[in-house]
């Protein structure tokens, strides 16, 4: 036993042991201790007992200290049942049956999983294997059991469990993730909406512009409110303007578009934000391109329609909208536009609903960090429970 262990008990934090040695190199940090001999009940006939029958040294990794890995050398004893002839192990806090790493070390890991780490960088820091590491994770377990007021849906691209794309649930309002499906096929919406009894109380469905989408909100969501988040119907706008300007510039000689090279972000800003030497160049781009000029009004009023304070001005604005779009015959925006009246009914729906798509789209940037870490992650309940853990 080591003289004066008080802290170094206090250190370990592990109660009732006797400190036999402690050795340090220059990587690690190894203790060896045993536990205080106490009666114990036989887990055969619960008769008590205090007979040693034997020990074994067994290995044990823990949190490091000051950096370095930490090993625990536990004197294991096995006491003996004169009732029975039962021989047992005692009982202890630290050590869950059948691991080689204490307690306290897999609540790390598992903490440490809700970081965007992969998991091999989070393996080696404890000193343990990637296999070790996901084998703890795999107790890990999320499931939806109701629905909330407020469900946002949308895709990201998981390249998971056989599929390109994966699709995410959300509860906007209260910002937090409910579930990932592995597709988003409206067979596999169908089936997982369809388990689900209280579809009704579900006030909004905030969405985007995708078929299945708005098939199954119509199917299964029949009290809520349809709402196509603004990011996706503006960006019709915006795709329609950028095949406009890519098409003028390419008639464009050498020497203009060189002048042209950095004029997207110039041109997609809105009007009311540009500075006055950033309205003067692009007064000049667009007087080199009558089209281009005419697609850059289009996209103005849309902002117009896009800041309405209410229902009824947004359908005033949006119907001036399309007057324009026929007046300048584009054929791009004849396009969006028919887009854009197709979806109509949801598209107004968002100026009546406070919530958007935008905490969904955040999530999705997080989980192109994490699988970028990860360089990919292709078991589907994997990449679920480690996305339902990173932001949970």
């Amino acid at each position: 036993m080591l003289c004066n262990d008080y802290y170094i008990k206090k250190l370990l934090g592990f109660k009732g042991i006797i400190l036999e040695q402690l050795d340090t190199s220059s990587d690690s940090i190894s203790f060896s201790f045993s536990l205080e001999i106490k009666t114990h009940n036989c887990p055969r006939c619960h008769q008590q007992t205090n007979k040693v029958h034997d020990y074994r040294i067994q290995m044990i990794k823990d949190i490091s200290i000051s950096g370095k890995k930490t090993y625990l050398y536990y004197k294991k004893r096995r006491y003996h049942c004169k009732h029975c002839n039962k021989n047992f192990y005692e009982k202890n806090h630290f050590l869950p049956r059948y691991q080689r790493m204490t307690s306290r070390l897999i609540q790390y890991i598992i903490s440490r999983m809700k970081n965007i780490y992969s998991v091999s960088d989070i393996a080696k820091e404890n000193n343990i294997s990637p296999s070790t590491a996901l084998r703890l994770f795999r107790y890990i377990n999320y499931s939806l059991t109701k629905l909330p007021e407020v469900l946002s849906i949308d895709e990201f691209k998981g390249n998971a469990g056989g599929k390109k794309y994966q699709c995410i649930l959300t509860d906007p309002k209260n910002k937090k993730v409910l579930d990932i499906l592995y597709g988003r096929e409206q067979y596999i919406l169908s089936e997982y909406f369809n388990k689900f009894e209280d579809r009704n109380k579900v006030k909004y469905f905030v969405m985007d512009m995708w078929q299945p989408y708005k098939d199954i909100a119509e199917t299964y969501f029949k009290n809520a409110t349809i709402v196509i988040d603004k990011f996706h119907f503006i960006r019709q706008v915006t795709w329609a303007f950028e095949r406009i300007r890519k098409d003028e510039q390419k008639k464009f000689s050498k020497y203009r578009r060189r002048y042209f090279k950095r004029s997207r972000s110039l041109l997609l800003k809105r009007s009311k934000y540009l500075k006055k030497d950033e309205i003067d160049e692009v007064n000049i781009m667009l007087t080199t391109s009558t089209k281009l000029q005419q697609a850059y009004l289009l996209k103005e009023k849309f902002y117009d329609f896009v800041d309405s304070k209410d229902l009824e001005s947004a359908k005033k604005n949006l119907k001036a909208w399309y007057m324009y779009v026929m007046s300048c015959e584009l054929e791009e925006f004849e396009k969006c536009s028919r887009t854009i009246f197709n979806w109509q009914k949801y598209i107004l729906n968002s100026f009546t609903c406070p919530y958007t798509n935008g905490y969904t789209e955040g999530v999705n940037n997080k989980i192109k960090v994490l699988k970028r870490n990860a360089y990919g992650v292709r078991n589907f309940h994997r990449f679920k429970n480690r996305i339902m853990h990173v932001m949970n």
